[in-house]
């Protein structure tokens, strides 16, 4: 039977691109082994394809990268697979000296321009040994799919690469009966704002939210996930006394979360143009408020900008300064017309904005290959 090994450097919990990509991968007939890593406080899996996470000693800097990359290097030698499934550069390494070594396809998921990321563009001396490793490994690569249009383009003309896009659209899913926000735990009486994603990180506008909530009374912000930006947003939420008025809600699985996000009545998507990675991002949450049915708060860049605009989904700012979050929001609670008609086009949107399009971009590249 053939086998894929997908890798990945998160804890598998909340990865919805990579879960459909393992499930393309069996439609197609492959055995599927998930390849992650295990984390205090990681949630038990249900999945119906092989999941591992590997326990390391090291959990963040050069130590945990060098120690992933060994790991996974000696999992991938020394495990039967027909295929190797590479998601972002901090698992390419490995994936590419064991697909090499054991005459194995290799397909390179770009999630997003790794390179570019506020997080290396600090730290040059860290993102030259990143781009190093791209530069030596990309051109060798013959199957390299991304997330949207932007970054493909980018790649191409650094690279001379054609790169196939797959975005992040969701599949239709039943997401069942739509519980009241008295189950929830949510108040009826405000005008609820919710930003969800497992990379709630620097410059991607948290902060302006939690600020903005300074002059929203009778709003509720839910941040829902986790990333590099926590413990900052936790000192704002403390050091302004806004506790009645922002609330903090770890990662989830994403059945739960969606549960919150329909209970919203607008989505934020609020990255900063400052670098590459974020001016070209298109993140899952913008698909999952669309199939929320809520109308969305984003700023003012190409990929998340063009498709609210396209279907008149929402609100576009400029950028994330709190005081243009704040007349946007108390605009839309004046105006409940307005709010719900961008309501019904998020859930317009939702519907035209097709996942099975992408599953079947998908197939393509795997198709043959085993």
């Amino acid at each position: 039977m053939l086998r894929a090994i997908v890798t990945v450097t998160n804890d598998l919990s909340t990865d919805n691109r990579v879960n459909r990509t393992c499930a393309v991968l069996r439609e197609l007939g492959y055995d599927v082994l998930l390849v992650g890593r295990f984390l205090p406080g990681s949630a038990p899996l249900h999945r119906p394809y092989g999941t591992k996470r590997i326990r390391l000693l090291f959990h963040k800097g050069a130590l945990f990268y060098a120690e992933y990359n060994l790991r996974l290097l000696l999992l991938l030698l020394f495990s039967r697979s027909s295929l190797i499934v590479a998601n972002d550069l901090d698992t390419l390494l490995a994936s590419f000296v064991a697909a090499r070594l054991r005459g194995k396809p290799l397909v390179y998921d770009s999630h997003e321009y790794f390179t570019e990321v506020p997080e290396l563009l600090e730290r040059p001396r860290v993102r030259s040994v990143w781009l190093a490793i791209e530069r030596w490994i990309f051109p060798k690569l013959e199957r390299v799919i991304t997330v949207n249009v932007s970054i493909a383009k980018a790649y191409q003309e650094r690279y001379g690469k054609r790169l196939t896009v797959v975005r992040n659209i969701p599949m239709p899913q039943d997401l069942g009966p739509l519980p009241s926000r008295a189950e929830m735990d949510l108040p009826a009486d405000r005008f609820i704002l919710i930003m969800q994603g497992s990379g709630i990180n620097v410059q991607r506008g948290a902060e302006e939210a939690v600020l903005a909530m300074k002059e929203l009374p009778t709003c509720l912000l839910l941040l829902v996930g986790g990333g590099d930006a926590w413990p900052t947003l936790e000192r704002m939420v403390n050091e302004n006394a806004l506790q009645d008025r922002v609330r903090m809600l770890p990662r989830m699985p994403y059945e739960r979360m969606m549960q919150y996000t329909r209970n919203a009545d607008l989505g934020l998507s609020l990255d900063k143009d400052t670098n590459l990675n974020y001016r070209f991002s298109l993140p899952n949450k913008l698909f999952d408020y669309f199939r929320a049915s809520v109308p969305v708060l984003v700023t003012d860049l190409p990929e998340v900008a063009g498709i609210v605009r396209q279907y008149d989904a929402g609100i576009v700012l400029q950028r994330p300064d709190p005081a243009l979050i704040v007349r946007a929001v108390q605009e839309l609670q004046a105006d409940p017309t307005k709010a719900a008609a961008l309501r019904q086009n998020a859930t317009f949107a939702a519907a035209a904005l097709d996942g099975q399009h992408e599953v079947e971009t998908l197939k393509a590249v795997f198709q043959g290959l085993g």
